[in-house]
């Protein structure tokens, strides 16, 4: 184990080196946090060593904690997890207090060694609190540096004493953006933020803390929280001040919120109760809300799927055992929206592109996309007239077919037509056959497509979703005949331009879309019927989706759901159910197109700002009795769910990690739930299908039970526990 080690200077200043050879940026495990420790009993220990510098080893100080270590845990205390996970948690305190202290006189406060971070870069999570507990924390002036406490975002909360040190050094208003959004500022704004103390140029990073290290004297290493008469920043929440900053941030997390997500509002209380004992005490709290988080569902759900699942996919969990198929050169064919975006991101990240559209004109507007979001970065200093010089020159503008000369890979993102897809994959196969060619498309079948290719082995669909610069995901289509290098060729030009990937098997709308469009269907379905509107849309964001299917409707567009409806009718025939394009029809031939057209179900003022659900929609008279809440919200989620569930039947999705994944960073379903694969889970087989048997004798055959969920119910089998063994095995 050389996680950590340690050398004495002349000096006599211990540097503790955090380096984990085997990962490109450090994270804690359990071993790791007793090494450091015993490394801190060393020093402490030894009258040689005067004081401490912990640093890193990388260019960044630290990701986080390693998240396994928990599920490692609950292996170990089966009878009794929590007792283990509270251990656990107490135990890092320890070591931590240990830095906090630093051998002083428990009663004098005096007699202590000067501990200080260097960090180099990045710093997260328990790469924070570690420094947190330090005297000092000195940081390396570089802007690319991430530093803050993102455990929120995967459904927990600091919980190695960043929650009570922060609040205590900066007041329960000006930590509540780093603790409760997960904020990550630079080392300026961090220093501005008072989360850090100093930032000193790369070079003189060591030397500045070891300096500080040798001068510091009594006073300067006792923390405020351990010295007589400290009062909290804003005020306790006994305090008048303090009284209306606690009353505000409850009422800010139930807002954002809206009670779905466990993690925020155990931090609330372990901030509030903390705030009302002896610093030692509160971090007792802490842990104790800390471990009731880790044993609510809902958070093991959401740290399997958007940490250990999601960085499995993004690690290659199902890439085919081909050579490295890095893109080298990559042809965009389509300068609209879609492929400007797909040139910006490939651009970013060092990719030649070749964007192509069929006028000049076109082709010019599309690269000055990338231009305007460079000008963005600039002026919020994120970016450098020449990083815009240089990501610009790597994108060739044209109508010239033989530009696309040397590409290893095509992205194809013309207008969502079978005829113009066939003409522009000829065009590139005489310029460019031996590149691998990928269709972006949301719902033409990839099978079809293949047939205009030479060769359909080489033929792979890709389905960005919008904008491409900010969202996360990225789903592969395998057509029937597409061969392994397009597979591996794919998913390494994703995890390239740093998005996550799922793969899936060719079918109607594929997998995201499957899923999203019955949500929305169900909502417009619900209006047909007379349910209040505000009830549709409430019930969808109270229980965890971002947008309510009518919102969402006129974000992607009433004339796209008209175009979609229509073209579906026409594959399925008789088999498909209608029942909700009676208002989308009528909605169209009002001109309500959605936000792009201010009008929608929402009214929007002259500026575009959404007003409140359009009155016109009174033309359904909502029926005299409405629906309870939990109906509304099981008929929107079982729509979707009960698709992704069939997904898996039809070996459309081959792996339930990339169901998960892809239905959280596809399109918002429920991240509490960590997924609708880990929801079922949550909410056991049994209950959904007596579920669906209800909603299916109350409102119809699309809620039927599929005979695989049928099956798992009646052997009361988990979906994890029995497809899950890849999500075990990385």
């Amino acid at each position: 184990m050389t996680d950590f080690t340690m050398e004495t200077d002349a000096d006599g200043v211990a540097v503790i080196t955090w380096d984990v050879k085997s990962k490109s940026m450090n994270v804690m495990t359990r071993d790791s946090m007793k090494l450091l420790n015993d490394l801190i009993d060393e020093a402490l220990g030894s009258e040689a060593i005067k004081g401490i510098v912990i640093t890193s080893g990388k260019d960044s100080f630290a990701g986080g904690m390693d998240l396994n270590v928990l599920g490692t845990i609950r292996e170990e205390y089966k009878d009794n997890p929590a007792e283990g996970l509270f251990e656990f948690t107490m135990n890092g305190h320890r070591a931590l207090r240990k830095i906090e202290r630093a051998g002083m006189d428990p009663k004098t406060l005096k007699g202590g060694k000067p501990i200080a971070a260097a960090l180099p870069g990045t710093a997260l999570g328990i790469g924070l609190e570690v420094p947190l507990a330090c005297h000092r924390i000195f940081a390396a002036d570089n802007p690319k540096a991430k530093i803050g406490l993102p455990e929120i975002m995967v459904g927990i909360f600091p919980g190695a004493g960043g929650t009570t040190r922060l609040v205590r050094k900066m007041g329960a208003i000006a930590a509540s953006p780093l603790l409760l959004e997960g904020k990550l500022n630079n080392p300026q704004k961090a220093k501005s933020a008072g989360v850090i103390d100093e930032v000193v140029p790369a070079d003189e990073l060591l030397a500045k803390a070891k300096e500080w290290v040798l001068n510091a004297t009594d006073a300067d290493i006792v923390k405020p929280w351990d010295q007589k008469g400290y009062k909290m920043p804003g005020g306790a929440p006994y305090h008048p001040a303090g009284f209306m900053n606690f009353v505000g941030a409850s009422a800010m997390v139930n807002g954002k919120t809206m009670g779905v997500y466990p993690a925020a509002k155990a931090l609330l209380s372990a901030v509030y109760e903390g705030a009302l004992v002896p610093f030692d005490t509160a971090l007792q709290i802490e842990a104790r809300w800390f471990t009731h988080v880790l044993m609510n569902p809902s958070s093991s759900a959401m740290i399997r799927s958007l940490f250990i699942n999601k960085e499995a996919l993004e690690k290659g969990a199902n890439r085919p055992a081909v050579d490295d198929q890095k893109v080298q050169k990559v042809g965009v064919i389509g300068a609209g929206m879609m492929g400007a975006g797909i040139a910006l991101v490939s651009a970013l990240v060092g990719i030649q592109v070749v964007l192509i559209d069929a006028k000049q004109e076109a082709a010019d507007k599309g690269k000055s996309y990338t231009a305007a979001y460079m000008d963005k970065g600039i002026a919020r200093k994120k970016a450098t007239p020449e990083k815009k010089e240089a990501v610009l020159g790597l994108i060739n503008a044209t109508t010239d077919y033989a530009a696309l000369e040397g590409c290893d890979l095509i992205v194809e993102a013309v207008f969502e037509d079978v005829g113009v897809k066939a003409e522009v994959t000829a065009k590139v196969q005489a310029a460019c056959p031996d590149a691998i060619f990928a269709t972006n498309t949301s719902t033409l079948p990839i099978t079809e497509l293949a047939k205009a290719s030479n060769d359909a082995e080489k033929f792979i669909g890709i389905h960005f979703f919008s904008p491409v610069d900010k969202m996360m995901l990225v789903e592969i289509i395998k057509g029937q005949k597409t061969g392994d290098v397009a597979v591996a060729k794919a998913l390494d030009f994703v995890r390239q331009i740093r998005k996550t990937p799922i793969v899936v098997n060719d079918a109607r709308f594929f997998y995201a879309n499957r899923c999203i469009i019955p949500y929305i269907n169900e909502g417009i379905r619900m209006v047909k019927e007379g349910v209040e509107p505000a009830l549709i849309e409430n019930a969808a964001k109270l229980v965890g989706m971002p947008l309510g299917p009518l919102q969402l409707t006129d974000e992607t567009s009433i004339d796209l759901g008209v175009k979609i409806a229509k073209a579906t009718k026409a594959a399925m025939g008789d088999a498909y159910d209608d029942a909700q394009d009676e208002v989308l029809f009528w909605m169209f031939d009002e001109g309500r197109l959605g936000r792009k057209a201010n009008a929608g179900f929402y009214a929007y003022d002259d500026k575009g700002k959404r007003q409140g659900l359009w009155e016109g929609l009174d033309k359904y008279t909502p029926a005299a009795e409405q629906p309870d809440l939990t109906t509304v919200q099981h008929r929107l989620l079982f729509a979707q769910v009960l698709e992704a569930v069939r997904a898996l039947e039809e070996n459309v999705l081959e792996d339930i990690r990339e169901g998960d994944v892809g239905a959280i960073l596809g399109w918002g379903f429920a991240p509490w739930s960590g997924g609708p694969f880990s929801w079922l889970d949550i909410i056991g087989a049994p209950y959904a299908a007596e579920r669906c048997d209800q909603l299916t004798a109350e409102f119809g055959e699309r809620f039927t039970t599929p005979a695989l969920l049928r099956e798992m119910a009646d052997k009361n089998q988990s979906f994890y526990g029995r497809f899950g063994k890849a999500a075990k095995a990385a």
